[in-house]
């Protein structure tokens, strides 16, 4: 009975790991001609679907009024990028 307490909590620990490293920071710093500039990032609300192409889900981010987008992330969602 102890021992599939155990394996229980083993595996719980490890699902919420990988959920964690799914969820990144929203908030990168990016390099532009002028001084360092931060870019904000917010989930796409019109793309759905698993994220594999980042051009097919930066040509949704620009049609939501965003700079562009990437798919990033271990759940591959599209992840639109803007100048905070």
């Amino acid at each position: 009975m102890e021992r599939c307490g155990r394996l229980f909590s083993t595996v719980f620990i490890l699902l919420l790991l990988l959920v964690t490293i799914g969820t990144g920071p929203m908030v990168a710093e990016g390099k532009t001609k002028e001084k360092s500039s931060k870019i904000c990032e917010s989930p796409s609300h019109k793309y759905r679907g698993i994220c594999f192409r980042s051009s097919n889900c930066a040509t949704t981010c620009k049609k939501e009024g965003f700079m562009g987008g990437k798919c990033t992330g271990f759940r591959m969602r599209c992840v639109c990028t803007k100048k905070c």
